[in-house]
């Protein structure tokens, strides 16, 4: 199984709600690259796509394409290609350095909140080395919580018995402070299908547990690469 596909994309849904959906362009590579799009009145956005067959089609039932938002630094994919498809901008946080000139698209800059969207923003981290730059968003009224890197729910992310996991890379400090105010109903995340039950209560307890699980969750990453 690749860490990343490659290839002719073929599209599976996941996360499908009355006001949203989300998708795999690779369902079969490693990582689990997801993208989500979420509607409010009509406007739809979508959030750190990977592009495949079907997905303007899939983005068509919900309404019209509003924008595209990046929530990491490392999440470019393939916004540009789907938001000039779409006429539409390609939003990146204000304080995000590096990542609106490689865009070949209309960049429009966000601060506290992702334009008329009804999402607020927040930085989630934000350091220099190793880069990593991460926004998430949150809409009160539809109780959902865009999550792009922090927390997923594929393999690589769980110590064995896990749900839901903290990034290798953070768990010896997840930034805590950041996400455990928060009390979503639904958890979308930027590798694997989200969280859709007690996602709140699913949140704090992989925060709480990241450093304690952090021995078996290494073990089992490890396992992973030797049998791979």
């Amino acid at each position: 199984m690749p860490m990343k596909g490659r290839g002719t994309a073929q599209l599976r849904e996941i996360d499908r709600w009355e006001d949203g959906v989300g998708w795999l362009a690779y369902p079969d590579e490693k990582m689990q690259r997801a993208s989500h799009a979420v509607c409010i009145d009509g406007d739809v956005w979508v959030f750190d796509p990977v592009d495949a067959p079907g997905v303007d089609d899939l983005l068509a039932e919900f309404g019209d394409v509003a924008g595209v938002a990046i929530g990491l630094d490392r999440h470019k994919r393939d916004a540009a290609a789907i938001a000039n498809r779409h006429e539409v901008p390609v939003y990146v946080a204000s304080w995000m350095t590096g990542v609106a000139d490689k865009l070949d698209a209309n960049v429009e800059r966000f601060g506290t909140h992702l334009a008329e969207s009804g999402f607020q923003t927040f930085r989630i981290v934000d350091r220099t080395f190793p880069s990593w730059q991460e926004v998430g968003f949150f809409h009160e009224e539809l109780r959902t919580l865009i999550v792009p890197e922090t927390v997923g729910t594929i393999d690589y992310y769980c110590a064995p018995g896990e749900q839901l996991g903290v990034h290798p890379m953070l768990r010896p400090f997840p930034p805590r402070q950041v996400l455990t105010g928060f009390d979503p109903e639904r958890l979308l995340v930027g590798h694997g299908a989200g969280v859709t039950e007690q996602a709140g209560d699913s949140l704090r307890e992989a925060l709480l547990d990241a450093r304690k699980n952090l021995p078996s969750a290494y073990m089992k990453a490890f396992k992973s690469v030797l049998t791979n």
